[in-house]
């Protein structure tokens, strides 16, 4: 044994050195067979792959194994914590619905006491968002319903967060909604904690103005604005948006109404078409009053 270890140690020395050397050779005669004998490198390369592909299939199933289970431990956690977030939602909404079913029934008994006239009947039609203005001085938007679908000039349209707007114009399968940021459009409105009255102005920017406040108003960052009812072109209590600058430059406001992702309006018909009624419908409507015909 040992004479065999004293040849061998010379040799083993050797590529130690050398394996450097002889590695970068191989790789340049593999790539001159390559370059000589491309079909012969690709039946080779074929042929090892087949031959590695079962052992790699075999090792990666552990591994892949395990990664779903780590994947599956993940969801399961956010899972948890998903329902355990969506219980305390859900008690809390069972509290305010209780709280709103009392309210209802208080309201209710209230308005039979004082004989109070009963709110009109609300219709509404949702249509999709076909296009927008995309000018500099309009801020409208086109929708796909029109008169065909009950539409009319001067109803409130309405998105999931607050008051988008209302419709300008109507045809007969669309209808041109005016944004509350548009430079025409001016809405009656109340600060919803202190009651006090003012008008939301456009100014074709996201942040309209809010104008025409008593001096003695008392305005904050973070006040909600809704509709006040007044003009008889919007019901009451209509979310608006928020307050988001008060000072010396005026006050502005950041409506609930999304327009990067406005892709639904509804349309709402409250039955007050108030100072929006044109004069053609206002000669027709005394016409129809007078003659005692239908409009």
């Amino acid at each position: 044994m040992r004479p065999l270890e004293d040849l061998t140690t010379p040799v083993r020395a050797w590529l130690h050195r050398f394996a450097f050397l002889l590695l970068v050779g191989g790789a340049f005669a593999l790539m001159l067979v390559g370059k000589a004998d491309g079909i012969l490198v690709e039946r080779a390369r074929t042929t090892v792959v087949d031959a590695v592909a079962p052992i790699l299939d075999a090792a990666s199933r552990p591994v892949a194994t395990v990664a779903d289970v780590l994947r599956e431990g993940r969801e399961l956690a956010v899972l948890r914590a998903q329902n355990a977030a969506l219980r305390k939602e859900n008690a809390r909404l069972k509290h305010w619905q209780l709280v709103a079913r009392r309210l209802e029934a208080e309201n209710a008994a209230l308005a039979q006491l004082l004989d109070m006239a009963p709110e009109p009947q609300t219709d509404y039609v949702t249509g999709r968002v076909i296009a927008d203005s995309g000018g500099a001085f309009v801020r409208s938007v086109l929708i796909n319903a029109g008169t065909n679908h009950g539409i009319a000039k001067g109803q409130a349209a309405l998105t999931g967060e607050g008051l988008a707007g209302r419709v300008a114009e109507v045809g007969r399968t669309s209808g041109r909604v005016l944004l509350i940021t548009d430079i025409n459009s001016r809405i009656p409105v109340v600060i919803e904690s202190t009651r006090q009255r003012g008008i939301l102005a456009g100014d074709n920017s996201d942040r309209p103005k809010l104008v025409y406040l008593p001096e003695e108003a008392e305005v904050a960052v973070g006040q909600r604005i809704v509709t006040s009812g007044h003009g008889g072109v919007f019901p009451p209590g209509l979310p608006v948006g928020e307050i988001v600058k008060a000072g010396e430059h005026g006050v502005r406001v950041r409506p609930f109404a999304d327009w990067n992702r406005m892709e639904y309006l509804r349309v709402v018909d409250y039955g007050m078409p108030g100072i929006l009624m044109t004069r053609e419908d206002d000669y027709s409507a005394r016409i129809a009053a007078a003659t005692g015909a239908p409009r």
